[in-house]
């Protein structure tokens, strides 16, 4: 029996992930300290299919997973301290705990004597160092010298902990994928997100109202989910995936945030004034990846444009969070 687990694997790219497993005639452990996630309906699905366990650990503690076998093809590392309020307020932990998790993952990779892969969650923040240089092209490659902002900056911690994450991947002496994942969107995402947040607050104004919008003239592309799990599957099971660091996102369409704003009021079918507020502090003006190197290694075109990626996930927002008598809280 082929298995693989996803450390992190409660939130919202992971319940993803494991059902697309599920296809592939994996069985899957998911492990997380529901911090952030809860044991919504998407969950219970997935412990109910007999393939799937939930198992509650702190992936900080160095024992956390030392009861586990070694049964697994694949380990997935998706846990880490996220949140632009969270790496603002607790940087230290950013650092230190980021670590202690990967480390709880790698060691679990180390022991298995069938391991296709170890896939690491880098961020696209690693880009950070290059851009406020102005040395950062875009669409960007994964060739990008990595520096690093200033070390007094509270979201450098973030930025820090993933390119640490990245060289002990290297160190490790498992196979390793790395991706660096560019604005992924969807369903469960929780609402700390300029979509959802949008959309939130879309649904939610009557017509002829104004939306206020932050950073308006950043420019981001978006990923829907189903794409992304897709390519991280793909990433994950190819051999010419193995020892690669990947960007993981859509080149086009480079929307702005004020177009998003727009795009959203549509979605929700209201006449919405969009109102420009300032810039989001520490924000990037503009972030889209090179996705050349993916597609050659993995051989896949994203398939869910930006319009039918808002279309599914206000659906889903307005059927499970915003008109839900008991909304989700993932």
């Amino acid at each position: 029996m082929s298995r693989a687990l996803i450390t992190g694997g409660a939130g919202f790219i992971g319940a993803h992930l494991a059902r697309r497993l599920l296809r592939e005639g994996l069985h899957v452990d998911l492990v997380d300290d529901f911090s952030r996630a809860v044991h919504d309906a998407e969950l219970e699905s997935l412990d109910a299919s007999g393939k799937v366990r939930i198992l509650q650990r702190d992936l900080r503690l160095p024992e956390a997973l030392d009861d586990l076998d070694d049964g697994y093809r694949y380990v997935v590392h998706l846990a880490a301290i996220v949140g632009v309020a969270r790496v603002v307020s607790q940087p230290y932990a950013v650092l230190v705990d980021s670590v202690a998790m990967l480390r709880n993952a790698i060691a679990v990779a180390e022991r298995q004597p069938a391991l296709a892969r170890l896939v690491f969650l880098s961020t696209s923040e690693v880009y950070a160092g290059a851009l406020a240089r102005g040395a950062l092209a875009f669409p960007s490659p994964e060739s990008t010298p990595l520096t690093i902002t200033d070390l007094a900056q509270p979201r450098t911690s973030y930025m820090l902990s993933k390119i640490y994450g990245e060289a002990m991947c290297h160190r490790a002496g498992v196979p390793f994928t790395i991706l660096r994942p560019h604005n992924v969107y969807g369903p469960r995402m929780g609402l700390a997100h300029v979509i959802p947040e949008l959309l939130q607050r879309a649904h939610a104004a009557v017509p002829g109202a104004q939306l206020e919008v932050a950073s308006v003239d950043h420019r981001r592309t978006f990923c829907y989910v189903d794409d992304a799990v897709e390519m991280i599957w793909r990433a994950a099971s190819v051999p010419s995936c193995v020892d690669e660091t990947l960007n993981l996102g859509v080149e086009e369409p480079e929307v702005s945030i004020g177009e998003l704003g727009a795009l959203i009021a549509m979605t929700v079918a209201k006449e919405i004034e969009i109102v420009a507020l300032p810039a989001t502090a520490g924000s990037p003006h503009r972030r889209c990846p090179d996705m050349t190197k993916m597609r050659a290694l993995i051989g896949y075109e994203p398939r869910v444009g930006l319009t039918a990626g808002l279309r599914r996930t206000y659906d889903w927002y307005r059927a499970h969070v915003f008109d839900a008598r008991s909304a989700a809280r993932t």
